[in-house]
């Protein structure tokens, strides 16, 4: 399947944004003005498909640039789970030279599985964390 991976609000619609984040358990009713709040003090990444500029999948990540990363918010748009797009987009995040030498964390209810395929352990029933590279 082809996609592009984006990164930086510049190259994403924020009615995006909000579209994909309102259909998690943990950000559904996340009001659109901090969702933005949110985005704008975040390094922000997404997929889109070829010919298309709409977001299928984003994530989000917070870090002190030294030590940690937190990657938040990481959704696929339900009409296009399970072809790898997740997948990609998180493989794309923890290689970024950026956070490959920081220790991640994350938040999760139900994808472990995802997130152990790039070094992510379970630190507790919902908390998950990686080791950094190096």
């Amino acid at each position: 399947m082809e996609y592009r991976i984006v990164d930086g609000l510049d190259n994403m619609a924020l009615a995006d944004i909000v579209r994909l984040l309102r259909t998690t358990y943990w950000a559904g009713e996340r009001p659109a003005e901090v969702i933005e709040a949110a985005v704008q003090n975040s390094d922000c990444y997404g997929v889109c498909l070829p010919g298309d500029h709409r977001l299928v999948a984003f994530a989000r990540v917070v870090s002190d640039g030294a030590t940690m990363y937190y990657l938040a918010d990481m959704v696929v748009d339900e009409a296009w789970r399970g072809r790898g797009l997740g997948t990609a987009l998180v493989s794309h995040i923890v290689t970024c030279p950026a956070y490959a030498p920081l220790r991640g964390f994350l938040f999760t209810r139900d994808a472990h599985g995802l997130y152990r395929k790039f070094g992510f352990e379970p630190a507790s029933e919902r908390v998950m964390v990686k080791a950094p590279k190096g």
